[in-house]
């Protein structure tokens, strides 16, 4: 685990911008921001707001409501209790200004590419993004003359050249999924204030406790809740954070498409996020140790983290992030897909499951549970190989996961 960066906020400065003025780091933050310190019923916690319409006394707070721009409920399509303390606390963790709620992470990117393209805008991906989200560009908002780019993930010489005059946004994780890659952020909204392009970073993988991309002047910063933020594999949520000007038009989008998120699962986010830097200290440290060990078994043949030496990004990483997650993805030696799969079924603590970032370990193989029907030309392009594993480490002991993995490995 490394420091904090120092070019981005470090704990004592882990509020930002935000509009929380609650003092504290982050895991104070966590347990605290965006909460009223004494709630309208008296209780400890927020209670879940089932409403889907809210009352006014008469037809002149109405008339208040609208000319005062009161933060208030009105409709439940556009705003709710448990909403706004789940955004004020996730803007505080990202250091950001605002922050928007959704159904879901793809919801919530969705909703942002709709908000800010229209046709003949151009966007440019990097081709490590989640493929869901690229697809939604290329064979959706392409039918409403939207045009896609794609570049090789960190060549930023090919992501300029990509921009044009009709380029409005550019798009990449940090780190990528599955493969780890780890993108230069200052170089990356550089690119974007050179020519004038919005920047969003999907830091699903880092978290706002290993790497704040606002710091670094990026635009705008996408998590799909659902994993570390929610961390217990129990919800579905996705969220955009930036500036309030830059977000304004997205939340009315929101509004109007409604994506939003129910009571109870903002209940259960609000709840998931008071234990956030806990379980980020144990995905973190799980991971190291797992990758190292790894990278040093006979039947390993490559190992994608970034916390190791061997990894390409590894010292761009350790200036930028804190520390490097839970996730890794490794390749069994000389394993065609059945071999890698046989590795797969023989975990007796990681779950066969997708998703990553809750308390439970979870392990699968990306050619069987995501590219499994991907022609195998599409999927050597994408880099996915037979013999790829990913695991996503979750709070367990550390020395049980490995050890698990060594009598998975060892066949």
């Amino acid at each position: 685990m490394t420091s904090a960066p120092s070019n981005g906020p470090s704990d004592s400065d882990s509020s930002g911008t935000a509009p929380c003025t609650f003092p504290g780091n982050l895991s104070t933050l966590a347990v605290h921001a965006g909460e009223d310190r004494q709630k309208p019923t008296h209780s400890l916690t927020d209670p879940i707001v089932c409403a889907s319409t809210y009352s006014f006394a008469n037809t002149q707070a109405v008339i208040d409501y609208i000319r005062n721009k009161e933060r208030r409920g009105e409709y439940g399509r556009y705003g709710s209790p448990n909403e706004w303390a789940v955004e004020k606390k996730l803007a505080a963790l990202e250091g950001g200004e605002e922050a928007i709620v959704y159904a879901s992470g793809m919801a919530a990117i969705v909703g942002l590419l709709m908000a800010k393209l229209s046709a003949g805008d151009e966007v440019v991906f990097f081709d490590e993004c989640y493929h869901r989200s690229r697809e939604f560009c290329t064979k959706h908002l392409s039918r409403y003359g939207v045009v896609t780019h794609q570049v090789r993930a960190c060549d930023y010489d090919a992501m300029e050249r990509a921009i044009g005059p009709k380029t409005k946004l550019l798009v990449s994780e940090s780190p990528t999924n599955p493969h780890l890659s780890v993108v230069d952020l200052e170089r990356f909204a550089g690119l974007g204030r050179k020519h004038g392009v919005d920047t969003l970073i999907d830091a699903t993988l880092a978290t706002p406790y290993n790497l704040r991309p606002l710091a670094f002047g990026v635009d705008y910063v996408l998590h799909s809740a659902t994993k570390y933020l929610g961390g217990h594999n129990d919800l579905l949520a996705g969220a955009i954070i930036g500036s309030a000007a830059k977000l304004q038009e997205v939340r009315k989008l929101r509004g109007i498409l409604g994506g939003i998120n129910s009571a109870h699962n903002l209940y259960l986010l609000e709840r998931g996020l008071k234990t956030f830097e806990l379980r980020m200290e144990r995905h973190n440290r799980n991971g190291q140790a797992v990758a190292e060990f790894l990278a040093n078994h006979p039947r390993v043949e490559k190992v994608l983290y970034p916390g190791l030496p061997t990894h390409p990004g590894h010292e761009l990483a350790k200036r930028q992030m804190r520390g490097f997650g839970g996730l890794i993805t490794f390749m069994v030696k000389d394993a065609d897909w059945r071999a890698t799969a046989d590795v797969v079924d023989r975990a007796r603590i990681a779950r066969i499951a997708p998703s990553l970032g809750g308390v439970e370990s979870l392990i699968e193989q990306p050619l069987v549970m995501s590219y499994f029907e991907v022609p195998v030309e599409d999927r050597k392009r994408f880099g996915i190989p037979d013999n790829m594993i990913r695991l996503a480490c979750g709070i367990e002991d550390t020395q049980d996961l490995i050890d698990d993995l060594a009598q998975a490995l060892q066949g």
